[in-house]
């Protein structure tokens, strides 16, 4: 098997899960390069790569750029010498089609996902952590009802005015936008299961211990391949 590529973790959760936040802790404690698709993306655009360059004929017509070039992205940022060790996909894949592609292009270059391990997060509690965003109306302080809550209810602690949640911050919003998710996320989540490789982690906890969970879930899978 070929040393060309690193180790592949697939860091899994839904949005609200902690999976931007997990993914930094643990691409500096595991040593992997943290890959989040979007800052591909806009990194390929902005310095014109030959694959930045097709990606942004996509987008500049409105449509979605091929699962083949944003994994031919990803294997082009696997052989950047900060992912010798290997990198930690956030944000990729986002379908079971996906995933398939991601496997087979693996396979061809003589790796694999090593383990996928997801952070698993009730959708109420999604819900409320991504439906308890206010503005305060003057100066538009941002306040939450589980993080940073105000000293008065429904008044900002700094200027006294009116707080007010846009509606893309309202539960309603939230909970439809993240069905429309979930169910994806779901398929991925069966799809890493059947092939032995998830690792699912309580995500209703604070950073820490669910930090924990994660580099135990995660460092017996990533040592050295047979």
């Amino acid at each position: 098997m070929t040393a060309s590529i690193g180790r592949v973790v697939v860091l899994l959760g839904a949005p609200g899960a902690g999976k931007g936040t997990q993914a930094q802790i643990l691409s500096e404690r595991l040593g992997l390069a943290h890959v989040a698709t979007g800052d591909l993306f806009r990194a390929a655009v902005r310095d014109e790569t030959p694959l930045g360059v097709v990606a942004k004929g996509y987008m500049d017509r409105g449509e979605l750029v091929p699962d083949a070039v944003t994994i031919e992205m990803l294997l082009e940022r696997l052989g950047q010498p900060d992912a010798a060790a290997g990198i930690l996909l956030d944000g990729f894949p986002r379908n079971t089609a996906q995933a398939e592609v991601l496997d087979k292009v693996l396979a061809d270059k003589g790796g694999r996902v090593d383990v996928a391990p997801y952070i698993e997060v009730p959708e109420a509690d999604l819900v409320a952590r991504l439906g308890g965003r206010w503005i305060c109306r003057a100066g538009g302080h941002p306040y939450h009802d589980q993080t940073k809550p105000p000293k008065t209810p429904g008044v900002c602690d700094i200027d006294g005015s009116e707080l007010y949640q846009r509606t893309d911050d309202r539960p309603a919003t939230v909970q439809a936008r993240l069905r429309q998710q979930l169910g994806a996320l779901d398929a991925v989540v069966n799809y890493y299961r059947s092939r032995g490789v998830l690792r699912t982690v309580d995500g209703r906890r604070s950073i820490e211990p669910v930090a924990d969970d994660l580099l135990a879930a995660i460092a017996p899978a990533t040592g050295r391949r047979n």
